[in-house]
């Protein structure tokens, strides 16, 4: 299903450009690091005893290997799609759970955005912009066993009991800066910043009925720096 959604974004992105436009492909190192804030935990707070609102949740940074396709349309105009190796991250507590790890997931980020290329009078150095959209998959979500532990200990669950995680998945905005610099005719640096709108619902699942859900705001920052190469 993930290679489905990248393969349909690349199918769609070919559609969209002549065909005289100039391909171009980065790769390198990219990172996810979250800006995260998220709702609070309602159900574990009263089985708890604790305060309203004073347990949460937040999602660790990764590093992975990045990729990204440039269809050139003219000197100015052209559009990128992001993509990269799957994205790991740990799910802990925040609040009076800080340090608890709750669980964990992988997600994919396909993202396609339409840069602005500025000319500053140089051949090399190419500064830009862009605006564009991000689907945002998770699978692969686990329960950490610390959850289940305190689960246990707060009498939520038993023994028999199965505790599952879901993650739903996200689509919103994503703006972008960057540069590229090229060394040689064929090969050249990319680097690029980004910031995306990523929203999802976590749901702690009791033999597959929903005990706990909370929203997360991740909105991470995204950045890369690679090689560049022009066909």
């Amino acid at each position: 299903m993930k290679k489905s959604i990248i393969a349909c974004s690349l199918l769609a992105l070919g559609a969209a450009v002549p065909a005289y436009a100039e391909v171009s492909v980065n790769v390198g190192a990219i990172g996810v690091m979250p800006n995260d804030s998220s709702g609070s935990l309602p159900v574990i707070e009263a089985v708890a005893g604790a305060p309203a609102g004073s347990m949460g949740v937040s999602v660790n940074s990764n590093t992975q290997l990045g990729l990204t396709i440039d269809y050139k349309i003219d000197d100015n105009w052209t559009l990128e799609l992001i993509a990269a190796t799957p994205f790991s991250h740990d799910i802990h507590g925040t609040g009076a759970i800080a340090g608890l790890k709750v669980g964990s997931t992988k997600h994919l980020p396909p993202t396609l955005v339409a840069q602005y290329h500025f000319d500053v009078g140089s051949d090399a150095f190419k500064p830009f912009v862009g605006l564009g959209l991000n689907y945002t998959t998770f699978f692969e979500d686990k329960v950490a066993p610390e959850l289940a532990g305190t689960l246990g200990a707060l009498g939520v669950i038993t023994a028999n009991d199965t505790v599952d995680l879901a993650l739903s998945d996200s689509f919103g905005y994503a703006v972008q800066a960057g540069f590229n610099y090229k060394l040689t005719e064929k090969w050249g640096v990319h680097f690029m910043v980004s910031r995306m709108d990523i929203d999802t619902t976590a749901d702690v699942r009791i033999n597959g009925v929903t005990a706990e859900s909370v929203d997360v705001e991740i909105d991470p920052t995204v950045a890369m720096l690679g090689v560049r190469y022009n066909f």
